[in-house]
This record gives C-alpha cells, structure tokens and sequence, in this order.
C-alpha cells in the first residue's frame, strides 16, 4: 500500500511540475507582441552610416531618415505566408521619401525571420524569456570559400530584460526586449602594426511595435605593407526609432 501511495505521489508530482511549465510558458509575451506585422504598419528611424573613405584612411558617419513600411503580401521561397516590407530613405525631414530597398518578414511558429540582402536572420526566437539564446546567423553563408560575411558566423542571439520598460530617443516605452548578438575585438585595435578586427550587435523591440533600436558595427584593420599603409574596411548601422504607428 505504502508503494502505491508512493509512486501517486511522484506521479503527481510531476503531473504538476509539467502544469507549471506549460503555465510558465503560456505567460511569456508572443513573439508577434514584438514585431506586428499588418500591412501599413511602419517604424522610422533615424539613421547613422559609419563608412570608411580616404581608402579606408578615415571614417566619417553619414546621417539618413529611413522608414520600414509593410506595404504587402507574397510567399517565400519555400511557399511560406510573408510581408514584404519596403525601406524608405531621406536626407531629412524636408525631403521626400524615396524607397530604396525591399526586405521579406516571415512568421514562423516559433521565430521571426528576416530576410535582407539575401541573408535570412532569425531576429527573434520562442520562448521570450531573460537567458534564451539561439544562433541567429544560422542560415547565412559564413563557411564557404566564396563567402563574403564570414564574420557573421557563429553568433549568439541573448535575450535581456525581457518586458520591461526604457527610453528609446524621445520615447518611453512600457514593454521591451534586448537582443545582444556580438560584442567581439580580434587582436588588439590599438597596435598599429597587426590585423585587428570589432563586431558588434545589439537591438531593441518594443511590444506592439517592433524593432525600435539597432547597432552594428564590423571593422576590419589590415596592417601596413609595402607600398601601403594601414587601412580599414567593414561598416556600421545606428537606427533609433523616431516615429511609429
């Protein structure tokens, strides 16, 4: 007798754990609380473009308006309901929008797919809680011989201070997310004389609104050789929301 009562209380034991959990996931935010998609729906940002010039002898920071609008519906390449979402760019609010570029948002059941320059990242990924990290480059060529963006491989995507409030520009908004995707120095910056190289990604959303925050940045320094100094190559994008509806 002492043996059934026993195994009902492991059982139930872990009938309840198991309740809890469900529980315990059915609480944490949707990932479509964080990025909406509807067509009509946009964020604008303000915009800052690090390029390097001077064959990569400088680097001066260029200052846009851009604006991510959903403007339709298509299906992807593997037959999967999607947005397209136009970006729109100016110099500055006295100049009119000219759209300049196309992305693709695919919904998943548990992740958010972004497709850019014919990148696909995973921007967000289920469950939204503090800690969760998935590899967001995981569909991006890093590997091959012909690859061009091999310093995207590899990264953790991390979750931090999920559903809390922050400011962001001029807002304060209730419900956001940080994503912390790379924070990575190879060799040292400092010494002129070796190969050195920073990538950095962080970005922010906010429920009901999406992506309000990014910053990335990829440099690479390539030391001095005859008959040519040091230089630098790689680019930075600094968006911080302005506008929403």
């Amino acid at each position: 007798m002492r043996k059934v009562s026993l195994l009902f209380t492991v059982v139930s034991a872990l009938f309840f754990s198991a309740c809890n959990k469900d529980a315990e996931v059915l609480d944490l935010p949707a990932i479509k609380d964080y990025y909406p998609l509807e067509v009509g729906k946009y964020v604008t940002y303000d915009l800052d473009s690090t390029v390097f010039i001077n064959f990569g002898t400088k680097d001066t920071v260029i200052k846009y308006q851009v604006k991510h609008q959903i403007d339709g519906t298509l299906t992807d390449n593997l037959g999967r309901p999607a947005y397209r979402v136009t970006r729109y760019i100016r110099k500055t609010a006295a100049n009119a929008w000219v759209p300049d570029n196309t992305f693709m948002a695919v919904p998943t059941e548990f992740a958010m797919e972004f497709i850019e320059n014919n990148m696909r990242f995973l921007k967000l990924k289920a469950p939204l809680r503090d800690g969760f990290s998935w590899k967001g480059n995981s569909f991006i060529d890093t590997y091959s011989l012909n690859s061009n963006v091999k310093y995207l491989d590899d990264w953790d995507y991390i979750y931090e201070d999920v559903n809390v409030s922050q400011d962001v520009g001029a807002f304060t908004l209730d419900s956001t997310l940080n994503i912390s995707q790379r924070d990575e120095v190879i060799g040292n910056p400092a010494d002129a004389n070796s190969y050195s190289e920073i990538n950095f990604g962080a970005e922010k959303y906010a429920k009901g609104i999406g992506m309000v925050y990014r910053n990335f940045l990829h440099i690479e320094y390539q030391p001095p050789t005859p008959g040519r100094g040091g230089y630098r190559l790689g680019y930075g994008v600094k968006m911080s929301m302005i506008d929403h509806n």
